[in-house]
């Protein structure tokens, strides 16, 4: 569920958005909340924009509490300052997400330290305070195959890290791909290689693959437009809007199951996914269950 599509950041990873600023209304937010209940237990404040921005963030919580759900958050957490008060002791917040990779003035000398330990300061005492668990995200960790500025600037960051946990070995040589490293008590850091956003400008695929979009996640823009993923980030494949039609009607649609039962035989039907890097990830797996 993205609750805005504004962010303070202009990541190179990340494509910024053409659509309308947007942040979502209380009422918008809890009839979303509502269309999904039936679904699932869990939502992710996620797609484009920095939820930190988000004025009435703490109102967003009560209220995902009050109706039965646990939240994850990812920021790039250049904000905690000013929402980090909103959140800590928040009964809903289940995980936040800090992607350690986001670019901007913070992440040059002398701010990269502070910034760095601002958000380990923070979360040691979320989980010292609550039940939360963190995951810090560091993309393009195998160092041997990044660029050099990249690969100094991890360097840097993990140095901090090491130090603020008291490592006692260096994490290039204790991480895994595809595990998240546990550095504390439900403090993790988690690495993968930096993906391509899927772009329609991109070129295709050979179209065959599988995805998890509408198997187990599906998403909701700020303006109500449901999407299959959260990579969707322009509402390319619109499923439909949660403010004319429920949700359910929505994502058993005909365009939804032409998706899924495309990704059931491995055959990718929508023009976007085929030019998506991050499902080339999950190669001509085994028939998924239904």
């Amino acid at each position: 569920m993205e609750i805005t599509s504004v962010c303070n950041l202009s990541c190179s990873f990340c494509p910024p958005t053409e659509r309308k600023a947007k942040f979502i209304r209380i009422e918008d937010f809890a009839h979303t909340l509502d269309q999904v209940k039936p679904f699932t237990d869990h939502i992710y404040l996620h797609v484009k924009g920095e939820p930190m921005l988000h004025p009435k963030l703490d109102q967003l919580m009560d209220l995902s509490h009050d109706k039965g759900f646990k939240v994850n958050l990812t920021t790039n957490g250049t904000l905690l300052h000013k929402a980090g008060p909103k959140l800590l002791g928040k009964p809903a917040l289940r995980q936040i997400n800090f992607s350690l990779h986001s670019e901007g003035p913070h992440m040059e000398e002398p701010n990269k330290d502070d910034y760095v330990l601002g958000i380990v300061a923070f979360a040691k005492e979320a989980v010292r305070t609550s039940g939360v668990t963190i995951s810090l995200r560091l993309w393009n960790l195998e160092l041997d195959n990044a660029e050099n500025a990249v690969r100094s600037r991890n360097r840097d960051i993990l140095a901090l890290l090491e130090r603020a946990f008291g490592l006692e070995r260096p994490i290039e040589e204790s991480w895994e791909r595809g595990k998240g490293l546990k550095l504390a008590e439900r403090i993790y850091l988690n690495q993968d290689h930096e993906f391509k956003w899927p772009d329609l400008a991109e070129p295709e695929d050979e179209g065959r693959g599988f995805c998890h979009g509408l198997r187990n996640q599906a998403g909701v823009l700020s303006d109500g437009t449901v999407i299959p993923c959260c990579l969707d980030g322009e509402g390319v494949i619109n499923l439909g809007n949660i403010h004319e039609r429920p949700f359910a009607d929505i994502i058993e649609g005909e365009r939804a199951q032409r998706m899924y039962d495309g990704f059931s035989r491995r055959e990718v039907v929508e023009e976007l996914c085929r030019k998506c890097g991050y499902r080339q990830r999950f190669g001509l797996r085994s028939r998924a269950s239904d």
